[in-house]
């Protein structure tokens, strides 16, 4: 979809969406309502989606029955309902993904099944997918206490939705808001000054995204039977989106949370899930811990390079302050057999010595080319050759400045004339999907995120030669460690000397509020 607006990090006031009410839509949207037991409830939620302004003939409800028992479908709700058995599997965003493949809209909205939405809160969302192909909206709601509408019954509710007065039901009862979620929106102006942070508030109650973006992040993670949605969030970030959150899709939680009655135990329960399959959640990580998913890959094409050179970069990356990283070294990998050859005369005596030097060590891939798909951590640092080592803090410092300005990307210029690249996943995502035919996706990436540049000493990297030489024997002066030439208590000069870039926008936090990025990584550089 070209001729997108162009979204700077997450403001998403660039995009500009009519009113409700005052445009056509053309999109189809398939509202996906997982449903566990949901038998007192959902005649109430289908009897608001009954009430819609989006037009019936573009909107289909798809329900997930997950429970054990039949679900019978009831008199009110919109024309194009069904339900859908889950067959295998069990959990919420098993059942969220069921209901998407069973669906065929060209928007998803997710809906829980406790969820009574406002007669505009479809259309109020869908303003958004028509505008840009990858938005995630976020609906807007309040914990009610369900009594007065399950007595009403489905017809007067949804009388009462089409009319817009069914907040009435509620009047003179507690309406709690999403508490956290709301400090989080209070404190970066409803995320457009979130930046990177804002795939943090993605909680799946109401929220909806075009199927293609769905497919593009891999879809639900249906291993996970909690926090899903915040999974979901990070691939989606990942893939490109803009978070927008959508005061005037408003609705009811017909009742507390699972969050809201056992808060610790919920998220004692998640945090070792989603602190293996998402990077940005550094709080969570453990420092020399390894997870499935890495905060940043290192890529390095070996072919051409000296084993010894080879060793001493790789060697460097692996002994840096940030353990959270993976290598995937690019060779002709496949051509190493185990035929009669003369062992030191080898053509490929190089290539068989790196690949024997780190065959056994889990945080390296040995790859002909990198494969098509997005980088799978959330930066990707890609090395010219074998010329530059990092001194130990130097990712971590690297990293640290990325995450303090939002920016998508930081270039190191050699002495030697090569460059290396610190990329941000998500960042290079978005500008793909904006870019135009032809565009520098460098420039595109600097206009959507920022980036800026640095000299390999001021960054802390230092040439392999040098680091080889001080090695030999019989060599003056010391032993030189590329891990720790650079002293462990000071950042790099030019990141604590240049004039900050700009401003960075205020990082979230889920409840509670955890030590910024900055102040931790303070803390490990000073140990």
């Amino acid at each position: 979809m070209r001729g997108q607006p162009r979204v700077r990090r997450n403001d998403w006031s660039a995009i500009v969406v009519p009113e409700v009410g005052a445009w056509e839509p053309t999109l189809s949207v398939s509202v996906v309502v997982p449903a566990y037991r949901a038998e007192r409830l959902l005649p109430t939620v289908l009897a608001g989606l009954a009430a819609q302004t989006y037009p019936a003939h573009l909107l289909e409800v798809v329900v997930a029955n997950d429970g054990p028992d039949d679900l019978v479908l009831p008199e009110v709700r919109p024309e194009r309902t069904r339900i859908v058995r889950v067959d295998s599997g069990w959990g919420r965003a098993n059942a969220c993904h069921t209901g998407a493949l069973a669906s065929d809209g060209d928007v998803l909205h997710w809906l829980d099944a406790d969820m009574l939405v406002e007669r505009e809160h479809v259309e109020a969302q869908l303003r958004w997918h028509h505008a840009v192909d990858h938005a995630v909206v976020l609906g807007h709601k309040w914990f009610v206490d369900p009594a007065p509408v399950l007595e009403a019954g489905p017809q007067a509710v949804r009388a009462a939705v089409a009319d817009g007065v069914v907040a009435a039901s509620f009047d003179g009862l507690p309406r709690e808001p999403h508490d956290w979620v709301e400090q989080v929106y209070d404190r970066t102006d409803d995320l457009r000054a979130a930046g990177p942070r804002a795939l943090r508030t993605h909680v799946g109650a109401t929220a909806s995204l075009r199927r293609s973006l769905y497919d593009a992040a891999g879809g639900m993670d249906t291993s996970l039977v909690l926090g899903e949605d915040i999974d979901l969030g990070h691939r989606l970030a990942e893939a490109g989106a803009v978070f927008v959150p959508d005061r005037g899709a408003r609705s009811w939680h017909l009742g507390p949370s699972h969050v809201m009655n056992q808060r610790e135990d919920v998220n004692a329960h998640n945090d070792p899930y989603l602190a293996d399959r998402v990077p940005d959640l550094r709080p969570k990580r453990r420092p020399g811990r390894l997870y499935s998913v890495p905060y940043l890959e290192v890529v390095l094409d070996v072919r051409g390079q000296a084993h010894d050179e080879v060793g001493t970069v790789v060697d460097a990356v692996l002994a840096s302050t940030l353990a959270d990283l993976s290598v995937v070294l690019l060779g002709d990998w496949d051509v190493l057999t185990d035929d009669r050859r003369s062992p030191l005369a080898d053509p490929l005596l190089d290539t068989r010595l790196v690949h024997a030097s780190y065959v056994g060590d889990p945080r390296v891939r040995f790859l002909g080319a990198l494969p098509d798909e997005r980088c799978p951590a959330m930066f990707r640092l890609t090395l010219p050759g074998a010329g530059w080592a990092p001194r130990r803090p130097a990712l971590a410092a690297l990293l640290l400045h990325l995450e303090r300005t939002h920016h998508g990307l930081r270039q190191v210029h050699c002495p030697d004339g090569s460059v290396l690249r610190i990329e941000r996943t998500a960042a290079v995502s978005r500008a793909r999907l904006v870019a135009e035919p032809g565009e520098d996706l460098d420039d595109v990436v600097d206009q959507l995120f920022g980036s800026w540049w640095l000299e390999a000493e001021d960054a802390g990297f230092q040439p392999v030669a040098s680091v080889r030489r001080a090695r030999l024997p019989g060599t003056a002066g010391p032993a030189l460690d590329p891990a720790e030439a650079w002293p462990d208590d000071q950042p790099p000069p030019k990141l604590r000397k240049q004039p900050e870039p700009e401003q960075p926008e205020q990082a979230v936090q889920p409840e509670p509020p955890a030590p910024s990025l900055l102040a931790r990584a303070k803390r490990r550089l000073t140990r």
